[in-house]
């Protein structure tokens, strides 16, 4: 995997990463292969505040091009859409899932 810019948005408290994965002679990658990649780009990540967008991969091309945002905090990732979370909620451990969840069947 390169990466083709990594930015740090402080506002948002997150870190910005546009990345580029040629996988020639393998599959495409998974979201969660490159969520595991994207942490170890960046130590000390918590993986249950990652979140990987706009992953496309080129026809005819062994290429996959994404954005990934590391955030710094639970909070911090109040900003991304209902969606997001629910694409990524399989990712995460048992703590972050219980925390989103609020409420319950009664």
């Amino acid at each position: 995997m390169n990466i083709d810019e990594r930015k740090e948005n402080k506002l948002l408290n997150r870190v910005e990463i546009a990345f580029s994965w040629r996988h020639a002679g393998k599959t495409t990658p998974s979201r969660k292969e490159v969520m595991d990649i994207v942490r170890t780009l960046e130590p000390g990540s918590n993986p249950d505040w990652i979140v990987v967008k706009n992953c496309v991969t080129r026809y005819g091309q062994p290429l996959t091009t994404g954005t990934a945002f590391i955030y710094g905090s639970a909070e911090a990732m109040a900003v991304e859409p209902s969606y997001i979370h629910k694409r990524h909620e399989s990712f995460r451990s048992g703590n972050a899932t219980e925390a989103t969840k609020e409420g319950g069947d009664e």
